[in-house]
């Protein structure tokens, strides 16, 4: 199958982000978008993951251009609250990779400190393996060019929180249609199939390949093409969510660098903070609450109810295939896990790399090249899910039906070792837990299970580490700690070197938005 000419059907973040992967990348073929003139975009794409860097940095999109169109803030971490218990605070989940070279004892440093300090909280556990936190507890940014901040990698280690709506406009105006893609604002009354694929659009509109940017809809893949569905509710229990968009009160404090997750008692919300304001959501299972229901409890925990709320419906899992015949979906349209994790965008960047991949082999598509696509995407995408899942899997809470019902799902028909290759999953979690004794510390899985009380290691494994005559826990502790201050001096010098940079705030104003 040859994809001289190629459509993409859908706008929003999905389409446009399609269209300006495949126009930079394939300048000579020739390229449209097809959008209805009167479909709003889903909008749960504001925060971003650190994956995206790769995506940005293929396509030459520089950050001081495209940040000022989109509200764009950076974004260094997570931080997920109660989800262990209610009242348990939080933990953060940066991005980047750990400092681990001063280690006594590899990976498990800060296990041998929290058994020597069994009252020490999860939240230190970032805090002494990943230099950017310092920045976060702080509310600072700098680009590090100097390195104080060992392995924190300005260009690689910071996400985006952004209109993702502006985004997909600047895209359009800015970026795709300069370089030749075709806009057309229609509405899809007719779609022509056959044994091959998609034929035609409204009996006009012809290609070689189709690109199903459509959302929860699904109209190319789903719908006409009739490709299986397959859900993820077993193992993601949310399926709807209430959004708004709340005005600062106090920007310059509210304005940080990471992404806030609070579970509540039917699910969680999130808090997302852009150049201009603060997008906000309650993402929950209907099963457990109406809509109504939920929209108050969301109001209660905004402590207002004068705001504009959109509600959301989700569809949890993904096509069986993503690439079949002549058409392939990106974004909503293919699969959706759910916003924790912030991984909205995040299947549109990674899938549109693996096509990249797939059309870079030359100009014909084969069914083994389909196929490819179809492994790895699904792999990637079920894992990632996965990976979701563990922030329920290992919450201990039970103080509403919602939580207790998650604490008792059994998750075991979904762990599946062909997937461990790729990102962590269940079977990963128990087999670093249970067998190896430790978490690989560039892998997100060490943070999370370590902010839900987690641990690979436990005194009886302690007592073993020759730090200490065996078996005497009171000296055990006592070397450990003596072993451990490497861990606190090395948190305490990346605070002191950045605590007289710049805010957020400020080196914002100053780099991005200094013209507003």
């Amino acid at each position: 199958m040859k994809f001289d000419k190629i459509i993409i059907v859908g706008g929003g973040s999905a389409g446009w982000m399609t269209a300006a992967t495949l126009i930079h990348q394939f300048p000579d073929k020739d390229i449209s978008l097809i959008e209805s003139p009167n479909i709003s975009t889903v909008g749960v794409g504001e925060s971003t993951i650190y994956g995206i860097n790769e995506w940005m940095s293929l396509l030459q999109i520089e950050d001081n251009d495209f940040m000022k169109h989109c509200e764009a803030s950076y974004k260094l971490s997570i931080r997920f609250e109660n989800f262990y218990k209610k009242g348990d605070g939080g933990f953060h989940y940066p991005f980047g990779v750990p400092y681990i070279e001063d280690n006594k004892f590899g990976n498990n440093d800060w296990y041998f400190k929290k058994m020597a300090l069994p009252d020490l909280h999860v939240s230190d556990y970032a805090e002494c393996y990943y230099p950017q936190m310092a920045l976060v507890k702080q509310n600072k940014l700098f680009k590090n060019e100097d390195n104080r901040l060992n392995n924190f990698n300005f260009t690689k280690d910071t996400a985006y929180h952004f209109d993702a709506t502006k985004f997909g406009l600047y895209l359009r105006d800015h970026y795709c249609i300069p370089r030749g893609v075709k806009h057309i604002k229609e509405n899809i009354d007719s779609i022509e199939h056959d044994e091959t694929g998609i034929v035609s659009l409204n009996n006009k509109h012809e290609a070689d390949l189709f690109i199903d940017c459509t959302g929860f809809k699904s109209m190319l893949l789903g719908e006409t093409l009739k490709e299986p569905f397959d859900s993820y509710s077993h193992m993601l229990p949310n399926n709807s969510a209430w959004a708004t968009r709340i005005p600062y009160t106090n920007k310059e404090k509210e304005l940080t660098s990471y992404t806030n997750c609070t579970a509540l008692g039917n699910g969680w919300v999130w808090n997302i903070p852009l150049w201009s304001r603060i997008g906000t959501g309650y993402v929950y299972s209907n099963k457990h609450i109406t809509d109504e229901e939920a929209l108050q409890e969301f109001k209660e925990h905004l402590g207002r109810d004068d705001l504009e709320f959109k509600n959301i419906k989700m569809r949890v899992g993904i096509h069986e295939r993503v690439f079949v015949k002549n058409v392939c979906a990106i974004g909503l349209s293919a699969g959706f896990i759910e916003p924790l994790e912030s991984n909205g965008l995040y299947t549109v960047h990674d899938f549109l790399l693996k096509l990249v991949k797939v059309l870079k082999r030359g100009n014909d598509i084969s069914q083994f090249d389909r196929d490819t696509f179809n492994i790895s995407a699904k792999a990637r995408f079920r894992t990632f899910a996965e990976f979701v899942a563990l922030h329920y899997a290992l919450s201990h809470r039970d103080d509403t039906p919602y939580w207790r019902e998650i604490k008792e799902k059994q998750f075991d028909k979904t762990m599946n070792i062909d997937y461990t290759r790729f990102i962590a999953g269940f079977t990963n979690l128990i087999i670093n837990r249970m067998v190896q004794k430790k978490y690989y510390l560039d892998e997100g899985i060490s943070c999370i299970a370590t902010g839900l009380n987690y641990f690979p290691l436990y005194i009886q494994d302690v007592l073993g580490y020759e730090c200490q005559p065996k078996y005497d826990l009171n000296k055990t502790k006592e070397n450990i700690l003596d072993n451990m201050k490497h861990l606190d001096l090395q948190k305490n010098r990346w605070y002191d070197s950045v605590k007289n940079e710049k805010s957020l705030y400020d080196y914002l104003k100053d780099n991005i938005h200094n013209d507003n």
